[in-house]
């Protein structure tokens, strides 16, 4: 659970490196809590619901679609920075600016590259972002703050 938070702790901090356990965690921290956000939102009655079926080519959906509503637009916007920020500082532990993030507004391949930069192991030693995360053992951790 700590390595799903760490992100938060450094809920905007883009120097140093990440991980990819680091940078992963917290990508399933935030599947889990948008669909905990989602379910809320649901039970409180707060999602917004549109009729498909006297619209366009979707009038052979007979249900309803929902779409998301404003507790998932503010936890959204909450988690903005800090996942801006770990992807910035997963990039680094790569050895590449944070600028490579701008590979996501190429349609499909930017997608892909940052998949496999997120994905690859991160520079041994130390780099031009900071020292090794693995070797420095990630005292924030070890010191439980």
């Amino acid at each position: 659970m700590e390595w799903m938070l760490l992100p938060l702790r450094r809920y905007a901090k883009f120097s140093g490196r990440a991980r990819p356990k680091e940078y992963w965690m917290f990508v399933l921290f935030l599947i889990l809590a948008g669909i905990v956000v989602g379910i809320v939102e649901t039970m409180l009655g707060l999602n917004v619901t549109q009729r498909w079926a006297d619209h366009g080519p979707w009038w052979i959906d007979a249900g309803y679609r929902t779409q998301a509503g404003p507790l998932t637009g503010l936890f959204a916007l909450a988690m903005f920075l800090p996942q801006l920020a770990v992807a910035v500082r997963r990039l680094h532990d790569t050895d590449r600016s944070g600028w490579w993030l701008l590979l996501i507004f190429l349609p499909l391949i930017g997608g892909i590259i940052l998949l496999v930069f997120f994905i690859m192991s991160g520079t041994r030693g130390p780099n031009r972002f900071g020292p090794d995360p693995v070797e420095a053992g990630e005292p924030e951790l070890a010191r439980g703050s």
